[in-house]
């Protein structure tokens, strides 16, 4: 039945002229259908290079906003409309305003993992992966870090020369990850290697032979001279991984790493999105073009 569901989907996006991106963090089934596979920012970026119109997203909202804000001309459809990000929809934007009327001279970084009207009043965006980098480029001595100050803690120690100012917000799911749960793994698997995402704690981070993005995690486990590692970032990781180097063993770092708001999105939806099912992307020319400024700034400094 499975089988069956894909294969009508390869058949239906290639009579309708559709193209299917996938996140990292989908299940497998998906992944097996999409023309495209990724973090979330490599996802926007493959879809403007794609020939199709009509982009279906298997992801949450802030990523199919991110497709829509670099390829305006084409129709974006997230494919489960519930499918959002805490970590993203946390804030408005009059609360990063206050914080800006607080350190005037400092620059807005905005992470990825921000809704459109957040994007509109930061100076530059910036992945995991180019998180360093920018913030190091950027001309500015003071940094506003939004929304992870999980991440902007670790950007922070790698640039040691810039002011940082935090605020408190960032990934539930990372979050909620323990030092105990950490040092319990290694407990249990010692010649294992950590490997986790920098949006989990501090003190987890301490703990890691690798951090870095989902695509930075996933290159690490498969080029590393290692036989086992535990996964840091949303449990499908480690079950791609599986996948990927039957040879090798991946534990989960912690059971809490479940991401409702990735899981929620299923194969049907996927199917249904299709023929008119999931959620059209809308916005104003003008939001388009304020949240993607940003954006180029981050494309000239990366």
């Amino acid at each position: 039945m499975l089988r069956e569901l894909q294969d009508k989907i390869l058949k239906t996006k290639r009579e309708k002229g559709i193209a299917i991106l996938a996140h990292s963090y989908e299940a497998e089934e998906i992944q097996e259908v999409a023309d495209v596979v990724g973090d979330s920012f490599m996802l926007s970026e493959s879809a403007r290079k794609l020939p199709q119109n009509t982009v279906i997203m298997a992801g949450v909202k802030f990523m199919a906003e991110t497709v829509k804000i670099l390829s305006p001309e084409k129709s974006v459809i997230l494919a489960n409309p519930a499918a959002g990000c805490p970590m993203a929809e946390q804030f408005e934007p009059f609360e990063i305003e206050q914080l800006k009327a607080l350190h005037p001279a400092a620059a807005v970084v905005a992470y990825i993992n921000t809704t459109a009207e957040l994007k509109c009043i930061a100076d530059v965006c910036v992945t995991s992966s180019s998180a360093v980098e920018i913030c190091r480029k950027l001309d500015a001595d003071e940094i506003i870090f939004i929304p992870d100050c999980n991440l902007g803690a670790f950007v922070a120690k790698e640039v040691p020369e810039k002011k940082f100012h935090l605020i408190h917000g960032g990934c539930p799911i990372h979050a909620a990850v323990s030092k105990s749960d950490a040092l319990d793994m290694k407990k249990l698997h010692p010649a294992a290697k950590i490997a986790v995402h920098p949006e989990c704690q501090p003190e987890v981070c301490a703990l890691a032979d690798y951090i870095g993005s989902t695509s930075g995690i996933m290159k690490y486990c498969k080029e590393t001279n290692a036989d086992e590692f535990i996964v840091g970032t949303e449990i499908s990781i480690a079950e791609h991984l599986q996948y990927a180097c039957p040879d090798k063993k991946f534990y989960i770092l912690s059971k809490k790493l479940i991401c409702p708001n990735m899981k929620i999105t299923t194969l049907t939806d996927v199917w249904n999105s299709l023929s008119g099912g999931g959620l059209t992307i809308k916005m104003s020319d003008e939001l388009i073009k304020n949240a993607g400024r940003c954006i180029d700034v981050m494309l000239r400094l990366g």
